[in-house]
């Protein structure tokens, strides 16, 4: 990767606002600077959105809302499929993109173009598929006539870890079903939305019917929105006291709302599971993205008769790991998004080994540019620690140990999250049980990765609200009509 290389994407990437299908400076002329968390460095100076820039995205979405909701669903479909072709043209200049803006390695970037691609391929498929029923009702008096209808113009909130996935996954079910957008993609990773819009604009999507404001103000610029009678859906991805306070703004104005908030993952490992596979589901489930996702694994339960072996075998895997840039194609860890996610790291690492646990290899920051933190592995973390209680976002692996089976569900259930769960054992029936047992919304069986543009992603419990993907993921962006027509 050469810097020329990376200088000329950046500087294609618009500075500015997208609003009615112009790009536009902020009110006022503000700017925010983005950074690179390799180096520290300033890679680009954008437009910074005010409150008022946020009521002109709305006006827009509002203003395209009837026209986009009356656009045939082939025409909706075709926009979404030349958009997805269009990505895959592109996905390297994405992929270096997401890179330089948030720190994941480039091999990972390139994962997430393929997945963040494959919502616009799915939703652009089920954007014709939008069906109802019609039948006679019991009594014979009438007959029924269900519809679905587009929700609204609705306000995306994204994160900085996933930056191309979280948006497209949002865009395509709204756009696939007929709503209109305005999305605050995160002030740590802005530009790979821009970069994304620009795809839809060249796919032919209509003026007005995605909008984006970046900005470092989030709470001034989201609350009008939010409280405006225009808005009818908003979709969060992100912390769950940020959810919280999201939930009750928008029920002033009985807004429906998607909400894909944190998670505190156990990856429960039994006697029987074939250790090669829940080692190498271990590295996937925990150290994709550097731990900065909420599907990372964040609790090891293993049973205390294979604990030390699997202990050995990750560690020998993490020490092996190489840290560095994430555009060199060798890297396996790359930085971690800023300061404060360094320091809880150390924090969290800190506390459990006060509390009785073995630090296997890393544990600390990394001297030097950037904000990196050695790939961790402790074991023998004790209830009570911290880590087993706070979703940790870094590359610190935790391992505690259960007994028996009913342990280790009383372990993976003790927690107020739910959104993913991961077992290995050989045992059908006992895998089946775990499928009942464990509160999640989601669950790998023997497997490290579960998301899918074709399942429907989301949590129970305080992680979340709705479902994203799959055949569920359109239908949070759908009303249901009834009419009745008297029989003659």
């Amino acid at each position: 990767m050469t810097a020329e290389r990376e200088k000329t994407l950046l500087e294609s990437v618009p500075a500015a606002l997208y609003i009615g299908g112009e790009w536009v400076a902020a009110e006022g002329g503000r700017t925010l600077t983005v950074s690179d968390p390799s180096t520290g460095a300033v890679i680009r100076t954008i437009a910074d959105a005010s409150p008022a820039d946020g009521m002109r995205a709305l006006d827009a979405a509002a203003e395209a809302q009837a026209g986009w909701a009356a656009t045939p669903p082939r025409v909706r479909s075709d926009i979404l499929r030349r958009a997805f072709d269009l990505l895959q043209e592109r996905k390297e200049d994405a992929a270096l993109l997401m890179t330089l803006e948030m720190g994941k390695p480039i091999a990972e970037s390139r994962g997430e173009v393929g997945y963040g691609g494959e919502f616009l391929r799915w939703f652009s498929e089920e954007a014709v598929r939008i069906s109802g029923r019609y039948g006679l009702n019991p009594e014979g008096t009438g007959r029924m006539v269900v519809t679905q209808r587009p929700v609204g113009p609705s306000f995306f909130i994204t994160p900085w870890n996933f930056p191309l996935a979280m948006a497209t996954r949002k865009i395509a079910p709204a756009l696939a079903a007929g709503c209109t957008v305005v999305i605050k993609p995160a002030e740590l990773t802005p530009l790979t939305t821009l970069f994304f819009v620009k795809i839809l604009e060249e796919a032919g999507l209509p003026a007005g019917v995605v909008n984006v404001i970046t900005t470092s103000t989030s709470g001034a610029v989201s609350a009008p929105i939010i409280a405006d009678p225009r808005l009818r859906k908003l979709s969060f991805t992100g912390s769950t006291p940020v959810g919280r306070k999201l939930i009750a703004q928008a029920a002033e104005g009985v807004l429906r709302v998607s909400m894909e908030l944190g998670g505190n993952a156990p990856f429960v490992v039994f006697d029987d599971a074939d250790l090669d596979k829940a080692v190498e589901g271990a590295i996937q489930a925990k150290f994709r993205n550097i731990g900065q996702a909420c599907t990372a694994a964040n609790r090891f339960i293993v049973h205390e008769s294979v604990a030390d072996e699997f202990g050995r075998r990750v560690t020998e895997r993490v020490t092996a790991m190489h840290v560095g840039r994430g555009t060199e194609d060798s890297v396996q860890i790359g930085p971690l998004i800023d300061e404060k996610a360094v320091a809880k790291a150390a924090e969290l690492v800190q506390d459990a080994v006060e509390r009785g646990a073995t630090l296997r290899t890393g544990g600390s920051a990394i001297d030097g540019d950037g904000t990196f933190f050695a790939p961790t592995v402790i074991s023998d973390v004790q209830a009570g620690s911290d880590i087993l209680r706070e979703e940790i976002f870094g590359p610190v692996l935790a391992i505690a140990t259960f007994a028996d089976e009913d342990e280790a569900v009383r372990l993976a259930n003790d927690t107020e999250y739910g959104l993913v769960s991961y077992v290995f054992t050989q045992d059908l029936a006992r895998g089946h049980r775990m499928i009942d047992r464990l509160d999640t919304g989601m669950m790998g069986l023997n497997v490290g990765v579960v998301s899918n543009a074709a399942a429907p992603f989301g949590g129970v419990k305080q992680s979340g609200i709705g479902r994203e993907g799959g055949l569920e993921g359109i239908h949070e962006y759908l009303s249901t009509k009834y009419t009745l027509i008297p029989v003659d």
